[in-house]
């Protein structure tokens, strides 16, 4: 089969000498280094339609990823080169989506109906607490954990048994032996038995194994730095000693040890299969000279599999820039005052041209506070907004429902939190009602007709509830200044007994105490809002119009519209650094660059020299997500737990050597030399 969209050498240099080797190699295995921002996603799609060109049927092809996001952006790229037809053919999916596919097809062999189940999270917990014969959730997840770890190493509960290193580990492994019992009787997998349970049925039965080798005659695994053990394994049983396969990926990315994934597998890749081609993608198409210098730095002091320099010739760019910062809330506003100057600077600078990324989920808090202080737009990725906590979501649900009495959904997430006696039931009954007339459900408690289809009792309950928010709505709008606000708000939470609800709900008193202190925190940023708070805007002091609650409730709806529907709006992205990883941005602030924080350790936690070099490589991929500026803020004081303790900055700020001045060579002239390289060995394979 001929792929007439296929980009030649011959065609015009649309990927350069680098890629163009790795997609044209098709002699055996081979293991492109992808470095960031070096097109890794171009290499794989080019060469699903070299492999096409050189005669393998669409469906003897697989290309494997991590993400539902990721394999549907390479189908996409694939039905783009290589035309809607040939890419229906291709398998294109996830390493677990790979594993279902299997079982569906092959799993009788392992005692599985086609039928099976797939567990999720909370279904696993539960029956992790039946096993264990432990109501406590805390110590099920723990269990759940150890268990999910010993999997993606291939070991059964037998085999964590005999490694588990204390007590606890020996608890874990003795409730992982009856946990598989359950599955087998429950005809039932988790998610980590997607990748487990075809890799053990192809390493025992032959015939299987040799009709998927058969069916997937070439191989395509990206992300590969980020395989676990059981994952590896499945990829040499399915490319057997024919080995044609491409592994891409980055020693320099290798980020999720902390989940199983080991950058040993990268390791074992030339020593066991010597015929192993290694090409290395080190023109970058994302960042300024400035900022790749800095990620080199750094990454240089982590030992090397594989030699890889990143460069690009799009000049140096801004420097990069060190904030010394106060404290978290000092941070925050001088990443918010760095967004609005460079908004102010003019150009079509956006606000989902900026992301603010940090190393774990709690910093987003401050940075949300200042945000919103400041009216701007933004989401969260890899951690949870402040307004998708569900305390908030609780409280946003009564607001949204005085100012707009038809909104359905606040008004099913109002009248049952706190319970006050309506049940599903009667809801239910309430909703064919309003179904019935087309009115919403607040409008359907006062009809003269509801006892048609609805109780006395519940009658009496449901106008109850809505004579409350008759009055929460007068009380809001007469309620104006940031002092009045605060006491109504506060005396509200009384009435509804809202700070009980929250210690009933929760097995954890601290877990609790977190919550409310949440919502603490969303009436003080209410009341603020209704005194008139002094904000700054693009450098100018302006003090805004004492408001009333309802007046702030009115703008509620919109901030959480914008966040529910981040990816498609223009907005400022808060994330983590491991939810960051394959995504770039314009601008990016690195925040909390203090030792403790990234490097992360906590207080009894030992700094191995292999912790060291994840976080170091977890600073890379923070600095390698910046195209044109980056700021790398650090703080003198941080917050550890209740007490503040002096900052100290990263070690990886002077790794980054910022302050040095080098000889840079012309990037230009380097891209110009590996052409003519190219170009030689090309002529001097025609001649032969």
């Amino acid at each position: 089969m001929q792929c007439a969209l296929f980009v030649s050498s011959s065609a015009p240099p649309s990927l350069n000498p680098a890629q163009l080797d790795a997609v044209h190699h098709l002699g055996g295995p081979c293991l492109v280094l992808a470095g960031a921002g070096s097109g890794k996603t171009r290499v794989i799609t080019h060469k699903i339609a070299r492999l096409l060109q050189a005669g393998y049927e669409p469906g003897h092809i697989a290309a494997i990823t991590f993400t539902n996001k990721a394999a549907a952006e390479m189908r996409e790229r694939a039905r783009q080169l290589v035309g809607p037809r040939a890419a229906k053919q291709l398998l294109i999916s996830t390493f677990h989506s790979l594993g279902v596919r299997l079982l569906r097809s092959e799993g009788e062999r392992l005692g599985l109906k086609p039928q099976f189940s797939i567990l999720d999270s909370d279904d696993v917990l539960g029956i992790l607490r039946d096993a264990g014969g432990s109501s406590d959730n805390a110590l099920a997840r723990r269990w759940q954990w150890a268990i999910s770890l010993w999997k993606n190493q291939g070991l059964n509960s037998e085999q964590a048994e005999a490694v588990a290193a204390n007590d606890d580990e020996r608890v874990a492994a003795r409730v992982m032996k009856r946990y598989e019992e359950r599955l087998a009787a429950y005809q039932a997998v988790d998610f980590d038995d997607l990748i487990g349970l075809p890799q053990r049925l192809l390493q025992r039965d032959a015939e299987c194994r040799a009709k998927w080798q058969d069916m997937l005659r070439y191989v395509l695994v990206d992300e590969y730095q980020d395989t676990n053990a059981i994952q590896y394994e499945m990829l040499k049983s399915l490319v057997g000693e024919r080995a044609m396969f491409t592994a891409v990926g980055d020693d320099d990315q290798s980020i999720y040890g902390w989940r199983g994934a080991t950058i040993d597998n990268l390791r074992r890749l030339p020593q066991e299969f010597p015929q192993l081609k290694v090409i290395p993608l080190e023109q970058n198409y994302r960042s300024t000279g400035h900022i790749l210098r800095a990620a080199n730095a750094v990454i240089g002091h982590n030992p090397k599999l594989f030699e890889k320099k990143l460069w690009s010739d799009f000049g140096d760019g801004e420097p990069v820039r060190v904030v010394e910062c106060d404290g978290e809330e000092h941070e925050a506003e001088r990443a918010v005052a760095r967004i609005q100057s460079l908004r102010g600077q003019g150009g079509e600078v956006q606000f989902k041209d900026f992301a603010i990324l940090y190393r774990a989920n709690h910093q987003a808090k401050s940075f949300e506070k200042a945000l919103r202080r400041a009216n701007l737009p933004y989401k969260v990725s890899g951690g949870q907004s402040f307004f998708d906590r569900a305390e908030i979501k609780d409280l946003c649900a009564w607001l949204r429902l005085l100012v707009n009495n038809d909104d359905d959904p606040a008004f099913l997430r109002a009248v049952t939190t706190p319970k006050r006696g309506i049940g599903h039931q009667t809801l239910a009954s309430l909703g064919e009602f309003a179904g019935k007339w087309r009115v919403s459900l607040y409008e359907a408690l006062f009809a003269d007709s509801l006892s048609t289809a609805v109780s006395p009792r519940a009658i009496g309950s449901l106008h109850e509830f809505g004579r409350c928010v008759n009055d929460l709505e007068y009380r809001a709008r007469h309620t104006v200044g940031a002092e009045d606000a605060k006491s109504f708000l506060m005396g509200w939470l009384k009435e509804l007994d809202y700070e009980k609800h929250l210690y009933e709900g929760e097995d954890s008193e601290k877990l609790a105490a977190a919550r409310w202190s949440n919502v603490v925190d969303f009436v003080d940023w209410v009341a603020r809002r209704c005194g008139g708070e002094i904000e700054n805007d693009g450098g100018l002091t302006v003090e805004t119009e004492k408001k009333s609650v309802l007046d702030v409730a009115q703008t509620i709806s919109v901030i959480i519209s914008l966040a529910e529907r981040g990816d498609e709006q223009n907005v400022i992205t808060l994330s983590t650094l491991h939810a960051a990883k394959g995504l770039e941005w314009p601008h990016v602030v690195l925040a909390g660059v203090n030792e403790g924080l990234l490097p992360f350790r906590s207080e009894d936690e030992e700094m191995t020299a292999q912790r060291l070099e994840e976080e170091r490589r977890l600073m890379y991929v923070g600095i390698t997500r910046a195209r044109t500026t980056l700021a790398v803020s650090t703080l003198r004081r941080r917050k550890r737990g209740r007490d503040t303790v002096a900052g100290v900055p990263s070690r990886f700020i002077k790794e980054m050597k910022l302050d040095e001045v080098t000889v840079k060579e012309d990037p230009r002239e380097k891209l110009k030399a590996l052409r003519a390289a190219a170009a030689a060995r090309a002529a001097a394979g025609s001649a032969g």
